[in-house]
């Protein structure tokens, strides 16, 4: 009689052992995309302290739908029009600088004519979106990185690299509303700095 327990104990170990490396590695590329949106949360914490909940978690949703987006959007590029896109990476900080300088020199614009009465200069959606393109774009460099996964592998991947975004951004915005609360009208000067800061570290990096 053939005992094939030892081989299947065997498999079940290498494939729980490949699982968590997949997530393990997935979580610290999450962390590391996420720094950017991070930053931007804590801008936009510091320019409206007393954010609602509600719209805490639709910006940090924001990010983190994006943060999906682009690893995806990379790896079907790397899979179907591998050409175009490798001419396209090159104009990635460009679009993250342009992106972010606007929003920031606005925000700085807006909270140094607004800051003796302290005027609250509100994050638009046109504003978050622009954000969420800016913080995230160079995630298409990503689908480089996954581009050997499977499909569902690649999902699962951008899913978890989402959920960590979301997690990373709920911090800095809850960070940056305590800041706000403390420095009241001089927030959004501070915050407008910090997103122009953040579009020079893209382009240069």
């Amino acid at each position: 009689m053939i005992c094939l327990w030892p081989d299947t104990y065997g498999h079940i170990h290498e494939s729980c052992c490949m699982l968590v490396k997949f997530i393990v590695n997935s979580v610290l590329l999450g962390v590391a995309l996420a720094m950017d949106a991070f930053s931007v949360s804590c801008a936009n914490g510091l320019n409206e302290p007393h954010m609602k909940h509600s719209k805490m978690a639709c910006i940090a949703g924001t990010y983190a739908f994006f943060q999906f987006l682009m690893p995806m959007t990379g790896w079907f590029c790397v899979h179907a029009i591998a050409s175009y896109f490798n001419a396209f990476r090159k104009f990635i900080p460009w679009i993250a600088l342009v992106l972010l300088l606007f929003i920031g020199v606005q925000m700085l614009c807006e909270g140094i004519k607004g800051c003796d009465d302290e005027k609250i200069i509100r994050l638009t959606p046109h504003a978050l979106l622009l954000q969420g393109i800016a913080t995230s774009i160079d995630a298409l460099s990503v689908g480089f990185t996954i581009a050997n996964y499977e499909l569902n592998l690649a999902v699962a991947a951008s899913l978890i690299i989402a959920a960590v975004t979301f997690c990373i951004c709920i911090s800095g915005l809850y960070i940056g509303r305590k800041a706000g609360m403390l420095l009241a009208g001089k927030a959004s000067i501070l915050g407008g700095i910090i997103l122009i800061a953040i579009g020079i570290e893209i382009f240069i990096s």
